[in-house]
């Protein structure tokens, strides 16, 4: 008599993602690189990096946004990536998009050296910011805290200098 099994096939999760990069181009002057790294694909996820071009001694806001296309310059990101339909706010802020980073400081050349955490967004599952654009603005983000209406939604960061795609790291 013949035997038969059934064999199920059991779903392998793929591998966590732990390392990122963007590269930064602009329009004008404004460039860098930016490195995403997040342990295990879980907890914080530090942020280092080095954007060139900037003016000197200024707080530019730095966001994630909603789509990973840039076809059309910076204007194709789209608005901040939000998943979870909050306003806009600082990093530190209970209430914000999953894409406020808030700003970066250059220095008296212009440059801004990163080196920070945010424990909001991810490398992996629904705060994941792998294809989605990182965008360098030319002004300083409010942080959710001006007075006109665009506070809630742009922080009033202004034009966008640079930006990228966030791209996996092997």
């Amino acid at each position: 008599m013949p035997a038969y099994a059934t064999f199920w096939p059991v779903p392998v999760a793929p591998p966590a993602i732990t390392k990122a990069v963007v590269v930064l181009r602009g329009t004008g002057t404004a460039s860098g690189v930016v490195y995403f790294d997040q342990k295990a694909g879980r907890g914080p996820v530090k942020i280092t990096g080095n954007l060139t071009g900037l003016d000197a001694s200024a707080l530019r806001g730095f966001h994630v946004h909603a789509a990973g296309d840039t076809t059309n310059g910076c204007a194709s990101a789209g608005p901040h990536f939000n998943p979870f339909n909050k306003t806009h706010g600082a990093p530190t802020s209970k209430t914000r998009h999953v894409g406020d980073l808030g700003n970066v400081q250059t220095d008296a050349g212009g440059v801004a050296l990163l080196d920070f955490e945010d424990s909001l967004i991810s490398l992996n599952g629904p705060t994941s910011i792998i294809g989605r654009a990182v965008v360098l603005h030319a002004g300083t983000d409010d942080l959710g805290q001006g007075t006109n209406a665009d506070t809630l939604t742009t922080g009033n960061a202004g034009a966008r200098a640079a930006c990228g795609v966030i791209a996996i790291v092997q």
